[in-house]
């Protein structure tokens, strides 16, 4: 006799009509893109609040999406290829913000700047896939690391 494997109800996907943790999932979205957004909005940084937290929450969207249709709880092809997605294009907003064109009398430069902003951009965007896959520990613990390195190391890189 084959022993069962006890199996716990996975609650990574979820059902359409499960408007709790939809909603649960969207406010950690916004809460997350809003923590980075009110660092960089207090820095006074072109992609402030309302940005990181559209970026997140749009993330967080999409995962959503793929985790109510998708049919086999157990292929997570469309999911690592909505991921891919939105990292992809997440990149080309980050890319907007750090190319600047410069233009004087003389020549046309481009002017490097922003990495700083673009990577807090992907990162917002990277805490809306974790809110909307409903891994809120995961969250929670990379806030406090992305809070920790655009805040604290910024005071200790002035004082270097």
């Amino acid at each position: 006799m084959i022993p069962q494997v006890l199996v716990s109800p996975n609650t990574f996907f979820l059902a359409p009509n499960d408007w709790a943790n939809i909603t649960f999932r969207l406010c950690l979205a916004v809460f997350f893109g809003g923590v980075i957004g009110l660092e960089r909005e207090r820095r006074r940084k072109p992609a402030g609040l309302r940005t990181h937290m559209l970026v997140s929450v749009a993330s967080a969207i999409f995962v959503l999406v793929i985790l109510q249709i998708d049919i086999e709880p157990q292929d997570y092809n469309g999911l690592s290829r909505v991921i891919q997605g939105v990292a992809a294009g997440v990149g080309f907003l980050g890319a907007g913000e750090i190319l600047r064109e410069t233009s004087d009398e003389e020549s046309s430069t481009i002017e490097v700047r922003g990495l700083t902003s673009a990577a807090a951009i992907w990162t917002s965007s990277g805490l809306g896939i974790i809110a909307g896959c409903g891994l809120w520990q995961l969250g929670l613990l990379s806030i406090f690391v992305s809070f920790f390195i655009l805040y604290i190391m910024k005071k200790y890189e002035r004082r270097i």
